[in-house]
């Protein structure tokens, strides 16, 4: 059972450069998006309904900004989208779907960048961590099997981003985004990817800018989450560089469906 995540940068504009091509070709059971930044009614109906599932759409207020949206093959029992506070959901970042006893929480964590570029949304970024995480910690409790997909904008370790010394100071790398990773981990979330693969270089985030995807000068953000209950079922976890179509590619996860039951 295949579970992607995949922040898409504009979907009306991934759907140009052949999304629906990428969902055919995977098949995915459950596709978490990030980054829609679109309402439904903008979205052409190919997009709005693919042969075989159903779609969420939970949009942020604003226009054209963030939004989160998830496709899956059957349809979830319920699909929150508040944490409870207006400024977290104003923005359109989660969607928590039930499916029997797993729990999917398709996440778009924000950027600690103001519109200066001056780090100064880093507070309300590790703000909207903890508060996410001390919800999905009450729903481990209750005997969920929770995983956590989406854009974490974070790259947790040295080994996760190319150039780490230059981005020291960078939101993304900062100590305080990185610990607050490794308070994540010390609750008992497995980073999915690191579990299975140790080496360099696997990355999910290129700029724009002089190249760098090609010459894989990247930054790996985008997770794969588990709670330990999970982690039990996930078989494998992977990255899909190959996939264009936005600045991330889709990462993912392998479970076996009993995590559902």
């Amino acid at each position: 059972m295949k579970i992607l995540s995949w922040n898409v940068n504009g979907l009306r504009a991934c759907e140009r450069k052949g999304f629906l091509d990428f969902l055919h070709a995977e098949q995915p059971e459950i596709l978490g998006l990030q980054e829609v930044r679109a309402r439904p009614e903008q979205l052409s109906e190919a997009v709005l309904a693919p042969p075989g599932y159903h779609v969420a759409f939970s949009p942020a207020a604003r226009p054209g900004y963030s939004g989160v949206a998830l496709y899956s093959r059957r349809p979830p029992d319920r699909v929150e989208t508040s944490l409870g506070q207006a400024r977290f959901d104003d923005e359109g970042r989660l969607q928590l779907a039930r499916f029997g006893r797993l729990l999917v929480a398709n996440v778009y964590f924000p950027n600690g960048n103001g519109k200066e570029r001056d780090n100064s949304r880093v507070p309300y970024k590790l703000e909207f961590y903890r508060t996410l995480e001390a919800r999905l910690a009450r729903m481990r409790r209750g005997g969920l099997r929770v995983l956590v997909l989406g854009d974490f904008n974070t790259a947790h370790k040295a080994i996760d981003l190319a150039r780490p010394k230059q981005n020291e100071k960078t939101s993304g790398f900062l100590p305080e985004e990185r610990e607050e990773i490794d308070r994540w981990i010390a609750a008992g979330w497995v980073d999915t990817f690191r579990h299975f693969e140790k080496g360099p270089g696997h990355y999910s985030w290129w700029s724009q800018r002089q190249g760098a995807r090609a010459r894989n000068v990247g930054w790996r953000i985008d997770y794969v989450m588990a709670s330990p209950a999970a982690m039990n079922f996930v078989r494998r976890a992977f990255i899909l560089p190959e996939v264009m179509g936005s600045d991330n590619c889709p990462v993912g996860v392998e479970v076996d469906p009993a995590i559902c039951g």
